[in-house]
Formats: structure tokens, C-alpha cells, sequence
């Protein structure tokens, strides 16, 4: 809408459609005694001609604000830790949060702001040009929490050091003794994953430790690619003594990879994870790991939404909070329990 242009009225809806403005009134307060062709005449109608609501133009006079939180995929125990952060701050700040799972169907985000959201978190999910036109035809402000691919300028978001987190990680291992040290991580383009692995690399040039063929490996974030990404390290000719995974789950895969092959951590394989989610202290043993301030993160991305939909700046389009290294039992230096076994 152009913003000099006449928005549109109930009374334009009612007269397009052929109903009473007492319809249209209807179906915008969601209430029934409207037959269905009728109600899916006037929604089109509205979705058509960008109608918001008055209350909803005037975000001021609505009382506490409800954030939508999005995520895709299970609610594995990063997610589920980012949310805790989240609610968190909301309950602080006296905001509603709206947990769901992204679908992204037609008029999605008018329907968001008809339900009476101001803004909307994504967890890791991905947006594409598209959704960000819809988001901006409906005025509604997006925050994408640790996003898997590079920003857009246009969107804010909020991670955290990752290389920097996989620079210490690296850098500990190598400081243990190994030399022989692999990297098992989620999906190759997520920047995420990317920034760990440049962090793994760098540490690994600065020591002079050359990287062999195969000894980095993409996958999921998912227990499943920890288990069969470290069972391809351990079928090398020369396997290595120490892995670095892209987050908990991974590590823990690569953990019980090792057990079924009579291999003890950190004895025979030190391994470290990152999140340093709640996996991380019940893993046996408790994993050392790099630690991604998950619930901090959440508590900064619902702030921030809470001021764009206040209409405010932001600093930044980016937030990054700093990770910190957590040294638990999971690695060792090389051969510490004596002769090395070969895997099974």
C-alpha cells in the first residue's frame, strides 16, 4: 500500500463482496452465524485488499503483546532450551508468545496479524525473498534465532561466536596432544556449521596439523549422523584420535559409535560437542562441549522483537553472543589409558 493511499474500510469489503458491514464485522472478529462460501468470500477479499483491522493498526492500544515463535522440524533439545529463553524474557517483559511449527501457507502472515501477533521469531528456520515480501506487506517485524543460512540486510537476527567456538574447541584438543583431529557436522551450507568448521580449520593450520581426506564431514544435527559419520572416521586407515561435532547430538552419536566398537572415550577417542545443551551433562561421559548461550539468545531475540514491533531501531541487524568452552570428561590426551585398541 502506497502511504499516501485511502486504507481500506468494512464498507469496501462489504460492498465487494455483496454482504452487510455487520458480515464483514463478523468474520474479522472471527465470530460465527456466517455461512462458509460467505466467510471464504470476505477472507479472500480481506487478504486481497491488505484490510487490518483498526486495534491492529495502532499496536499501542492492544495491551500485552503476543510474539509468534516459530521452528521446523522436532523440538530437539536446542530448540527446546532457545524456547525456555524465550518465555523467560516474554513473562519479564509482560508479553504472550505463540509457539509453532512453520508451515508458511498462503496468507500466512496476514493471518498472524489478524490472530493479533506483533512479531515473529523464527528458530533456525529458513526465509525466503518471498516470505520476507509477505512479513513486510503485513508490517509484521521477523527475528531469526541462530539462522541456518547468511541474513538478509533487511532481517535481524541473533547467533552467537560460532567460529570463535570452534576455534577453542579445536585449539583444546590440540593442546591435549592430538594431531589427528576430525570435524562431524550438521548441513553444509548452514553458517552456522560453516563458521565451526572455518574455526576447527584455522586452528588446525595455526598448529601445523594437517586436515586429511575425510576427516571433515557434513550431515545433520542429529544423533543418526553422529553414529554413521563416526563410523566412516573409524574405518580409516589411520582414524582420528579426537573429534570436534557441530553440536550435543552428534557428539553423542559419536560416543555410542565408539562404545559398540569396544572404544572408550576419552581414552581411546576424546570428543567434543556444542550447545552445551542438557545432553551435554547427562551424556556418560558428561561431554565436553562449547557453549552456546541458547536461553540468553532466546531472551535477546524476544527483546528485540518487542522493539520492532514498538517500531523502534535496532542497533544492528546481527546480534552475536560470545561462546565459552565447558570442560567436562569426554576428552583426554591421546592414548591416556594406556595402549590404543583398534576399533572393531
Amino acid at each position: 500500500m502506497r502511504p499516501n493511499a485511502r486504507r481500506t474500510t468494512l464498507a469496501d469489503i462489504a460492498q465487494a463482496a455483496g454482504v452487510s458491514v455487520a458480515t464483514v464485522s463478523k468474520v474479522v472478529n472471527g465470530r460465527g452465524e456466517v455461512a462458509p462460501h460467505t466467510r471464504a468470500r470476505v477472507q479472500e477479499l480481506l487478504h486481497r485488499h491488505d484490510y487490518l483491522a483498526p486495534v491492529l493498526r495502532h499496536p499501542e492500544t492492544t495491551g500485552s503483546p503476543t510474539i509468534e515463535v516459530q521452528f521446523k522440524g522436532g523440538l530437539r533439545s536446542y530448540v527446546a532450551e532457545a524456547l525456555e529463553g524465550i518465555m523467560d524474557a516474554a513473562a519479564q517483559a509482560g508479553a504472550s508468545v505463540v509457539i509453532s511449527k512453520a508451515t508458511h501457507a498462503p496468507h500466512w502472515a496476514r493471518d498472524l496479524v489478524s490472530a493479533g501477533r506483533r512479531a515473529v521469531i523464527a528458530v533456525t528456520s529458513v526465509y525466503t525473498a518471498a516470505h520476507l515480501r509477505e512479513l513486510a506487506r503485513a508490517g509484521l517485524p521477523l527475528v531469526v534465532l541462530d539462522p541456518l543460512h547468511l541474513p538478509d540486510s533487511r532481517v535481524t537476527s541473533v547467533g552467537a561466536t560460532n567460529f570463535a567456538g570452534g576455534l577453542a574447541a579445536t585449539q583444546h584438543l590440540l593442546s591435549l596432544g592430538h594431531r589427528r583431529v576430525a570435524y562431524l557436522g550438521g548441513a553444509a551450507m548452514a553458517v552456522c556449521n560453516q563458521a565451526r568448521m572455518h574455526g576447527y580449520r584455522a586452528a588446525m593450520e595455526a598448529a601445523g596439523a594437517p586436515v586429511p581426506d575425510g576427516c571433515v564431514r557434513p550431515g545433520e544435527f542429529t544423533y543418526e549422523t553422529g553414529v554413521l559419520g563416526a563410523g566412516a572416521l573409524l574405518d580409516m586407515a589411520e582414524p582420528p584420535t579426537a573429534v570436534f561435532t557441530g553440536n550435543d547430538e552428534i557428539a553423542l552419536g559419536v560416543i555410542e559409535t565408539a562404545r559398540t566398537r569396544g572404544l572408550r572415550v576419552p581414552e581411546d577417542l576424546s570428543v567434543v560437542g556444542f550447545d552445551d545443551t542438557h545432553l551435554a551433562q547427562m551424556a556418560s561421559p558428561p561431554l565436553t562441549t562449547v557453549r552456546q548461550p541458547l536461553r540468553e539468545m532466546g531472551g535477546a531475540a524476544l527483546r528485540t522483537a518487542l522493539r520492532l514491533a514498538n517500531g523502534e531501531k535496532t542497533e544492528s541487524h546481527h546480534i552475536e553472543l560470545a561462546t565459552e568452552l565447558v570442560l567436562r570428561a569426554s576428552t583426554a590426551p591421546p592414548g591416556s589409558g594406556g595402549a590404543p585398541r583398534q576399533p572393531r
